[in-house]
């Protein structure tokens, strides 16, 4: 039996191919030619909820650098214990981002005192810890921010964690089965 044929079944069917023409189109944009992840695939068979994720308008690069992007994403996503986006990012992203196996690694298992961070991505990592715990920063967190990042950024860092807490949301409410080709989470 293959590995696709083994992987379990998310609670909510994916669309299977041949998919519909736009439907198609947006994948390839997203996708950039690579097949449709699973989590397209089960989103883009319920119009509305298809339509308002790609509206969350945060596919795109966006003011933060790819590097602190992805680490505000990995951590907030191995905060949520979704092992299924985390995946997909470090598979996908993790190289060009510069990142070390043991800056992927503290970004499951390290938290904001890690010393493979720098200053700033020592902020990075207690802001999304902290929006994490509490949905707010104290003045000292903010200020910490604001020392290393603009105004743009700062609000991408929220708007980053909050669009991957409910990506992790769907991944895990979903029971999405790994991707074949995502990393895990260290043991």
């Amino acid at each position: 039996m293959s590995s696709a044929m083994s992987q379990p079944m998310p609670r909510i069917a994916p669309l299977m191919p041949p998919y519909p023409p736009e439907i198609q189109a947006q994948f390839d944009r997203i996708m950039r030619g690579a097949p449709p992840l699973m989590l397209f695939r089960v989103l883009a068979g319920h119009g509305r909820a298809w339509d308002k994720f790609r509206a969350g308008g945060l596919l795109d690069p966006g003011p933060l650098s790819l590097r602190a992007r992805e680490i505000v994403i990995d951590r907030t996503c191995a905060l949520n214990r979704c092992e299924y986006e985390w995946g997909v990012h470090v598979a996908i992203f993790a190289g060009a981002a510069k990142l070390t196996e043991e800056e992927v690694r503290a970004t499951v298992q390290g938290d904001a005192a890690s010393t493979c961070w720098s200053p700033a991505e020592q902020a990075l990592i207690a802001a999304v810890d902290a929006l994490h715990a509490r949905a707010t920063f104290t003045d000292e967190e903010f200020a910490a921010l604001s020392a290393h990042y603009d105004e743009p950024q700062i609000l991408e860092v929220m708007l980053l964690c909050g669009f991957y807490r409910t990506v992790s949301y769907l991944a895990n409410g979903l029971r999405l089965p790994l991707e074949e080709t995502a990393a895990r989470f260290p043991a």
